[in-house]
């Protein structure tokens, strides 16, 4: 928790905010805590997925990953190709 925010409630605000066609950089901390070859890996992923849907990237992916990193690279995808 940080300031009594949950990462998962700090994940909603960040998707609201990037659903509502803001762009948000979150490269620096997205490098600190994630090794660079993960990044790109699910970056790559979302690239040519056919949506953005987490379920599915989890399936596509496997458990390499954790739901919150999928999320923060999602995020970071959305931010920059989408919006």
């Amino acid at each position: 928790k940080l300031n009594g925010v949950t990462m998962a409630e700090l994940m909603i605000d960040i998707e609201h905010i990037i659903y509502s066609g803001t762009k948000l950089n979150m490269d620096y901390y997205i490098k600190k805590v994630m090794e660079q070859d993960r990044i790109e890996e699910i970056y790559d992923y979302f690239m040519g997925a056919e949506s953005d849907d987490l379920t599915e990237a989890e399936k596509e992916l496997g458990d390499e990953y954790t739901r919150e990193e999928l999320q923060l690279i999602r995020a970071k995808f959305i931010s920059e190709v989408a919006n």
